[in-house]
């Protein structure tokens, strides 16, 4: 399981349903939204994100196109991994959920499933994520699972995130496993190419949650989450958002000499890196000029940062196929 970074992408932003339900059956719901309510509990977009970052480890690992039932269970347990971890920070922060605005509409907060189910429900998934990685692929895959798991409700969520505005860069641990994931599942062993994409993911995660608590930086000061924006003017945020931009480019292209890349990936993500750098910048010049709130625009950057690490890794698992 993974990322990330693990902060979710912008969601919806209505009213908070005032109905005191207890949960989807209670409510007289069909059966097609409680289906919509689960999964929305699992949060579909992160999972996406991270899958992006592990099926390209697996092509990089085989050096061309992995063995498909081995990438089916590792997808398909990564999913259930990452499903599960999601669950477990939406029943654990429901409180904080409900006063956010970006939030306030998530199944929980909505009273649509009651928290001893969503807790039944992850405990299932990661279950079936063990399994899964286990049988299908090999059982030190499924241990990085679960460590990722574990790192990500009791240290992120439980510990770091209403504790310190150094919560994402140490409890973003726990979104840089699935390269380690994709990649052992095939080798079975751990080298240093999936830990350079770990390192990738590792400083990409700070600009990318910074750029987007920027946006919503009202709702976690109400919420009194002490993300990086809340406790830190603009100048001061935009510039850690550029170190550490600098640092996930040079990080990805340390990839190429290590991995033995073709030329393919270190041209992507060289130009990726300099428009990802370009976006830094401009965000720290509008935060030194004054700028505030949506004049900041630090959706911009947010916005590419996604497109960025998809792209990066998409490269890494085309490069093998071409130059294998």
């Amino acid at each position: 399981m993974l990322v990330t970074s693990p902060m979710p992408a912008p969601g919806a932003t209505e009213a908070l349903d005032p109905r005191p339900l207890t949960g989807a059956a209670e409510a007289g719901t069909g059966i097609g939204d409680v289906v919509r309510a689960y999964v929305a509990l699992t949060k579909p977009r992160i999972i996406e994100l991270l899958l992006v970052t592990t099926i390209p480890a697996m092509f990089l690992a085989a050096g061309g196109v992995p063995p498909l039932w081995t990438a089916v269970a590792t997808m398909l347990g990564g999913l259930f991994a990452a499903a599960s971890a999601n669950v477990f920070n939406s029943v654990f922060d429901r409180d904080i959920d409900e006063v956010m605005r970006r939030t306030r509409r998530r199944p929980v907060p909505r009273h649509l499933i009651s928290p001893t189910r969503g807790t039944v429900f992850g405990v299932v998934l990661g279950i079936a994520s063990v399994l899964v990685l286990g049988f299908g692929a090999n059982w030190l895959s499924a241990g990085l699972a679960v460590a990722a798991n574990a790192f990500y409700v009791f240290v992120y969520t439980m510990l770091l995130k209403r504790r310190t505005s150094q919560n994402i860069v140490w409890g973003g641990i726990a979104g840089c496993f699935p390269p380690l994931i994709g990649w052992t599942a095939i080798t079975g062993s751990v080298d240093l190419p999936p830990i350079i994409l770990f390192l990738i993911v590792f400083f990409w995660t700070p600009p990318h949650t910074w750029a987007l608590a920027f946006r919503y930086r009202e709702d976690y000061q109400a919420a009194r989450v002490p993300m990086l924006p809340v406790v830190l003017d603009a100048p001061g945020v935009a510039v850690r958002i550029l170190v550490y931009s600098v640092a996930t480019v040079v990080t990805s292209l340390a990839l190429w000499p290590v991995a033995g890349t073709g030329w393919l990936y270190p041209l992507v993500a060289g130009v990726l890196g300099l428009v990802f750098l370009w976006e830094a910048v401009q965000l720290y010049r509008r935060a030194r000029a004054g700028l505030r709130d949506a004049a900041l625009k630090p959706m911009r950057l947010f916005h590419w940062s996604n497109s960025y690490l998809a792209l990066v890794f998409v490269a890494a698992a085309i490069d093998p196929l071409i130059f294998a």
